[in-house]
């Protein structure tokens, strides 16, 4: 996996460019991996409703092709997109949206920081009042469990958001996991589309790392993850 770690770029030439990577890859394009942070920017998601959208204010809003509802991304946020061929990988959507989370899961706890999934509600989240506890959530997914079962975000924080795209069995898009943010502009939206859902970085927990350790991070578990 061609692994570049862009820096800070803006979001609409970054999202221009996967989307000309995804359509011009032929059966031997090489998989990649780029890790970056945007300027502050909302972007919106295909089935995304306006009224998610509160008070945008001065950050510009980008229509995008991704799933998901509305998010926020901005400085102190480790982006992260990886852009793969599924077809080798040999695993499926669902699959691959479970490594995603696991990677995400791994990098949190290389910091100490225990990272759940919610039932129903895709991403990753902490404990507000322990986020170093390991005892399972209530919330999390199980067997035989109602597909529209509403998410129950009771005491929990959002800490890492997915949200992607797949084009002739290529991905695009990826996941954002939050490291040092100014939080406020998720004041501004229903992140995801949850009204009144937290949303908190690494340093809300007083773990205080740079960007360039969590991408470093992050990236090698999303590679030793997304292995085939």
């Amino acid at each position: 996996m061609d692994t570049r770690v862009l820096g800070k770029v803006d979001y609409l030439p970054t999202y221009q460019a996967m989307q000309d990577y995804t359509s011009q890859r032929g059966p031997d394009t090489p998989d990649a991996l780029w890790l970056c942070e945007h300027p502050p920017v909302f972007t919106q998601g295909l089935a995304g409703q306006a009224d998610h959208l509160l008070m945008p204010g001065d950050i510009p809003v980008v229509q995008t092709d991704r799933g998901g509802q509305v998010t926020y991304h901005g400085p102190g946020q480790v982006m992260a997109y990886p852009l793969l061929d599924l077809r080798r990988t040999g695993y499926f959507v669902k699959e691959y949206v479970y490594r995603l989370e696991e990677a995400v899961i791994r990098t949190l706890a290389h910091y100490g920081v225990t990272g759940h999934r919610v039932a129903g509600a895709p991403g990753i989240y902490v404990r507000l009042d322990d986020p170093f506890g390991h005892a399972p959530l209530p919330q999390r997914p199980q067997k035989n469990q109602a597909s529209d079962q509403e998410p129950d975000f009771t005491g929990l924080g959002k800490i890492a958001a997915l949200g992607v795209k797949v084009s002739r069995h290529c991905t695009y898009h990826g996941l954002a996991l939050n490291v040092a943010m100014d939080l406020e502009p998720y004041n501004r939206i229903n992140p995801c589309g949850y009204a009144g859902l937290p949303t908190v970085d690494l340093s809300t927990m007083d773990v205080s790392v740079d960007w360039n350790d969590v991408a470093q991070v992050l990236g090698d578990k999303l590679r030793a993850h997304l292995q085939p």
